[in-house]
């Protein structure tokens, strides 16, 4: 009796144990999403409504695109649009389907030494920068915004390896490169749904935006199981509906803080 007791015990756990993992998906998204506070809203909901648990990994876009490369995620929400094109052409990925965006911003001192706020484009705010040598925190980090600042010094004909040292790469996600930021009264390129959800504003404030260079799309991509044949598909496919559904529409376009949303919600129908 006591050997029956026991077997029906294993089997009972076994049973549970399969049933937790199978309603679990493993989801890489940026540091931006997550310090958003998007994600606490979103989550619950998620579950809720599809049964689906989500373990968020919590890194910059270009780590996030790693992981899925390496199958150790199911799939991955980033904002990076030429890397995530070469994940789709490397077969790392079965497809790139825009959920939101948002866009970025020039964060700085409210005296704005460098004269930011009167620029007439972005290449202009980050000359005005560049020839001030005020400090600037970059992350530094290959994050979806990392890889938008060292663009944008690009298209201004500015190299950041040949800057002195009022150009600090820190190496850090976006709500660390704030507090950098604000404890320096540094400059800093920002999503604006992490400025908006960030607490220790300080005397930072945004002093250029609206350029169309600074557009911020956030994208769904699902591992390719022919790759990695024991990543969740299903499930990614599943989390794709729910993001792409009217109930997320509804959610995205209704977040906000202080009255300004964050995200707008832009997922064409299947």
């Amino acid at each position: 009796m006591n050997r029956l007791i026991k077997l029906i015990s294993i089997m009972a756990f076994l049973l549970f144990t399969n049933v937790s993992f199978a309603d679990s998906i493993k989801l890489a998204v940026t540091t931006s999403f997550n310090n958003s506070g998007l994600s606490d809203v979103l989550l619950p909901k998620i579950k809720s409504d599809i049964g689906l648990n989500i373990k968020l990994l919590v890194v910059g876009t270009g780590q996030a695109l790693r992981l899925g490369a390496a199958g150790d995620v199911d799939a991955i929400l980033v904002h990076s649009k030429r890397a995530e094109q070469k994940f789709i052409a490397d077969g790392y990925g079965t497809h790139r389907r825009e959920i939101m965006y948002n866009d970025f911003v020039i964060l700085g001192p409210r005296f704005d030494p460098a004269n930011v706020r009167h620029a007439e484009s972005v290449e202009e705010a980050l000359s005005f920068i560049k020839n001030a040598s005020a400090p600037f925190i970059s992350r530094g980090d290959d994050s979806g915004t990392h890889k938008m600042e060292v663009k944008l010094w690009d298209l201004s004909n500015f190299n950041p390896e040949k800057f002195g040292d009022w150009y600090k790469s820190v190496g850090a996600g976006m709500g660390a490169s704030l507090n950098i930021s604000s404890s320096m009264g540094a400059y800093t390129l920002s999503d604006r749904a992490s400025w908006l959800n960030f607490k220790n504003k300080s005397e930072l404030e945004i002093l250029f935006a609206d350029d169309k260079l600074l557009f911020n799309q956030y994208s769904f991509i699902p591992i390719n199981p022919t790759r990695h044949k024991y990543v969740e598909y299903k499930m990614a496919e599943e989390l794709e509906n729910w993001l792409t559904s009217d109930t997320a529409k509804s959610m995205i376009n209704g977040y906000k803080i202080d009255g300004q949303s964050l995200f707008n919600f832009n997922a064409n129908q299947k």
